[in-house]
């Protein structure tokens, strides 16, 4: 324990957490705050903690599913809120230090999502059962960051409001062809077509995602009007006078950024609006964390806002608006979090403890990344022609104003 003891005095500065290993024996480290709960953790053995040291993502992650880290003073948020906050990515934060060549190397190449890789890495997560998903998010299946124009709002609130923020960006007519790339379970794109008339097509890498998208159109009975379809971005042709993009460009790689660039310049009409949202990474590129990666988002990775601009740049595709969204993915992860803690015994009806321990600790740690870490959201607006917009911001305002007179939500 004595490597142990020597990390994570240095580590741990602000807040108590106490260390019981498989002897028996206590550490305690930090001091207390009133920011921060006390958090008490026992570990099964030396070896444990040695794994933890060695890679504390992966280590640590994999200890707390099999319980050989079990925590009997606070909970899964409190531990990595308290560890994460020392190491905040702030004014005066260390962060984390640079990976060893070999290991980076590693990295970058688990990021390499060509068509097969990228098929096979969505169904690892989106072909999950329709039923988890159920559990913790919004009636709509909104599966990414939402916008909370106040944090005491509902979740469902909150979602309805970033399909309106986003529809505003787009500057909507009724008739425009739109594509949205990593359409999910279909709720935007059926939203885009019910409050302006846009006629959509969804693409999707996921069965299970589609099959539900495709019955939710046939179901409102628009489904000549908002199209789904199982197609890699890489092989779509035809021209659109929208696209939209949310929560998938996380999949699409740092090698594969100006591809996919190229392909939204190639399929935009030339007086076309394009609107990207995607998680994104402050500071400098580095790549997704060994645990996430494994169990979570295999291929999986967080851009750096100067990459997505460099891959932008060389398609010639101009940007016109960026906006960051600092907390709002933090309020979601909360929202999410604390359901899937509510829904515990059904989450392990479905699979089993291990992959509720597995799946909490994936949002918690995802919180923290908004919290403390690297991690904000990027909706970055791009066009083909400067005179594609007004110049500008209002109509953003205006539009965004009309769609929430039509929300109603507790």
């Amino acid at each position: 324990m004595r490597l142990f003891d020597r990390v994570f005095a240095k580590l741990i500065r602000e807040g108590e957490l106490t260390v019981i290993d498989g002897r028996g024996q206590v550490a305690r480290f930090g001091t207390p705050s009133p920011n921060r709960r006390p958090v008490t953790v026992k570990v099964d053995s030396d070896r444990t903690l040695a794994k933890i040291v060695a890679s504390p993502a992966l280590g640590a992650g994999e200890a707390y599913m099999d319980e050989r880290l079990r925590i009997v003073e606070g909970d899964v948020l409190d531990l990595l809120d308290l560890i994460t906050w020392n190491g905040r990515f702030e004014v005066g934060g260390k962060g984390r230090g640079a990976l060893k060549p070999l290991k980076r190397a590693i990295a970058w190449a688990r990021t390499i999502n060509n068509e097969h890789r990228a098929r096979r890495n969505v169904a690892h997560h989106y072909d999950l059962s329709a039923k988890l998903y159920d559990l913790f998010l919004d009636a709509d299946r909104q599966y990414s960051c939402a916008y909370f124009t106040d944090p005491a709002n509902s979740l469902e609130q909150a979602q309805a409001d970033k399909k309106a923020h986003i529809a505003a960006k787009l500057a909507l007519a009724p008739g425009m062809r739109v594509l949205d790339i990593g359409c999910g379970w279909g709720g935007l794109a059926l939203y885009l077509h019910e409050k302006t008339g846009a006629d959509v097509t969804g693409i999707t890498l996921s069965e299970e995602q589609l099959a539900i998208a495709r019955a939710r159109a046939a179901e409102a009975g628009v489904a000549d009007h908002v199209r789904f379809e199982l197609m890699d971005y890489r092989k779509l042709s035809g021209r659109f006078d929208r696209i939209v993009s949310v929560g998938m460009f996380e999949h699409v790689g740092p090698s594969s950024y100006r591809t996919f660039m190229a392909a939204c310049h190639r399929l935009l009409a030339d007086d076309g609006v394009m609107l990207l949202h995607t998680i994104g990474r402050m500071g400098t590129p580095r790549p997704t964390d060994p645990w996430t990666v494994k169990y979570i988002f295999p291929g999986g990775y967080i851009p750096a806002l100067s990459q997505i601009a460099e891959a932008a740049e060389a398609a010639r595709l101009i940007t016109t608006d960026v906006e960051v969204l600092r907390l709002h993915y933090a309020y979601t992860l909360q929202h999410w979090l604390r359901r899937t803690q509510a829904r515990r015994t059904e989450i392990e009806a479905l699979y089993d403890a291990r992959f509720f321990r597995m799946w909490e600790w994936y949002l918690a740690s995802s919180l923290t990344g908004f919290t403390n870490g690297q991690m904000v959201n990027f909706q970055l607006q791009y066009v083909r022609q400067r005179r594609a917009l007004p110049i500008t911001r209002d109509y953003m305002r205006e539009a965004e104003a009309g769609l929430k007179e039509d929300i109603d939500i507790v």
